[in-house]
């Protein structure tokens, strides 16, 4: 791994550890992937330190390297054998590389002396390293805050967790402060997520918060179409509409799924003709691998009588694959979470798919807002305190235009939508870390005087 050391570089060097990271097919890798090929043009020279997917557990999607710029360096690293660890409860592939994660990143900053340390990922543990390798050679770090790390109440949808859970939650809860006690930048996909850290952590300034979704390219997409499967998952001249959800559910959603089955079987009731077309498909629903991913909609489908309408594969697919299926689909349908500080990354590939698009959200979801703006699509809100019942009307009626004006396009403000891109959001990225390292060097020069 070839790294231009201080003396001969004209730009500040950046050092992002995301440990899961392509061919590794995991959510929390694409605000690096999308963003390595910007950072050059904000003012910054990255370099990368992940694990080697090998060590890792989950979906590869080899055609992931190919959106990799081939001049930022990738460190990748070891991990101890799952097959050891497993043994006394530690599956998670960022827990069982973080000793070579930890010596790696203080090689790495020997050499390549980086102005700034970029933590991004939902492997929180790995915040960790910031402070140690800051104790040890005063480089600042930055945190990439994708989900919170540690939830006041339970965990959603684990009212009892077991014991593993418990072990992981009590770790979350000593790392987290002992961590943020000397962060210099928080990045989070939505503002409650600040507002939650600094009331924990007053010591915390607003101005090294920034709130920064993920983005999006349409180069994906066209990496997508050149690799496109055959034959196509479904087929357009069979006189059905099919409409597709790919991404995960579990308890969180399980207020939406609801709702939409009820939503369902209300149409069918109402307009037979328009709604006994419907078929809706729900693919990578799950994380777990194999025999061990559950469902989570399907079941309450079969309940209400709508089996024959609901289909569910909880396995997840490769990132290219899953695109495809959103090429092919008739309309997109997003569930969201019943947790108000749910902000749904997966929206902006959702809205590039330029199909119509039918979501049910939160009132307080940072989605519902992007939704309006961008003009994309149809969606319909719930709020904590309402019944599960209460969505249900708005969405029979929504849904029922849509399939009277299907095959209708979307009448997305691509004006709007601009800012939601990964160049624009890396933009915003390189702005908190050229203030990180503005306060920090400020910090540096009162500290000597």
């Amino acid at each position: 791994m070839a790294m231009a050391s201080r003396r001969k570089r004209t730009m500040p060097n950046l050092l992002i550890v995301s440990p899961y990271f392509p061919p590794a097919n995991t959510p929390d890798m694409h605000r690096v992937r999308l963003s390595l090929g910007h950072y050059a043009s904000f003012g910054w020279r990255p370099a990368v330190l992940a694990i080697d997917a090998q060590h890792t557990e989950g979906v590869n999607d080899p055609l992931l390297l190919s959106t990799l710029p081939a001049e930022v360096p990738v460190q990748r690293v070891h991990a101890l054998p799952i097959t050891a660890t497993q043994r006394i409860g530690v599956g998670n592939a960022a827990l069982r590389a973080l000793p070579f994660l930890y010596r790696a990143g203080k090689r790495i900053i020997k050499t390549y002396r980086p102005d700034l340390v970029f933590i991004s990922t939902t492997q929180f543990p790995t915040m960790a390293l910031g402070r140690l390798w800051k104790q040890q050679y005063g480089v600042p770090y930055v945190l990439d805050l994708q989900d919170p790390w540690v939830y006041d109440d339970p965990w959603p949808g684990q009212s009892r967790p077991g014991l593993k859970h418990r072990l992981m939650r009590h770790l979350h809860r000593h790392l987290e402060p002992w961590t943020m006690r000397r962060v210099d930048g928080i990045m989070a996909v939505t503002d409650a997520y600040h507002q939650t850290l600094r009331q924990r952590y007053p010591w915390i300034p607003a101005a090294s918060c920034s709130t920064i979704p993920f983005g999006t390219s349409q180069a994906d997409f066209d990496i997508a179409a050149i690799h496109a499967a055959q034959p196509p998952r479904f087929f357009h001249g069979d006189g059905l509409i099919h409409g597709l959800y790919a991404g995960a559910l579990g308890p969180a959603m399980h207020r939406s799924c609801e709702a939409i089955c009820m939503a369902l079987k209300e149409g069918l009731k109402q307009t037979p003709a328009l709604f006994s077309r419907l078929r809706l498909h729900f693919v990578g629903t799950d994380y777990a691998m194999g025999d061990r991913a559950v469902k989570t909609i399907e079941p309450i489908a079969s309940r209400m009588q709508l089996g024959a309408f609901v289909q569910e594969s909880p396995q997840r697919l490769p990132y290219f694959a899953t695109l495809n299926l959103l090429r092919q689909a008739d309309f997109l349908l997003v569930p969201g979470s019943s947790q108000s500080q749910y902000t749904a990354s997966k929206i902006y590939p959702y809205i590039l798919a330029h199909k119509p698009l039918l979501a049910l959200f939160h009132e307080d979801s940072d989605a519902v807002e992007v939704l309006r703006q961008t003009r994309t699509g149809e969606v319909v809100t719930f709020s904590s305190t309402c019944d599960v019942t209460q969505p249900v009307q708005p969405l029979v009626a929504i849904w029922t235009g849509m399939l009277r004006r299907h095959p209708a396009k979307p009448r997305t403000d691509w004006t709007a939508f601009s800012r939601y891109t990964a160049r624009e959001l890396t933009r915003q990225q390189c702005h908190l870390f050229d203030h990180v390292i503005g306060e920090s060097t400020h910090a540096h020069v009162s500290n000597a005087a």
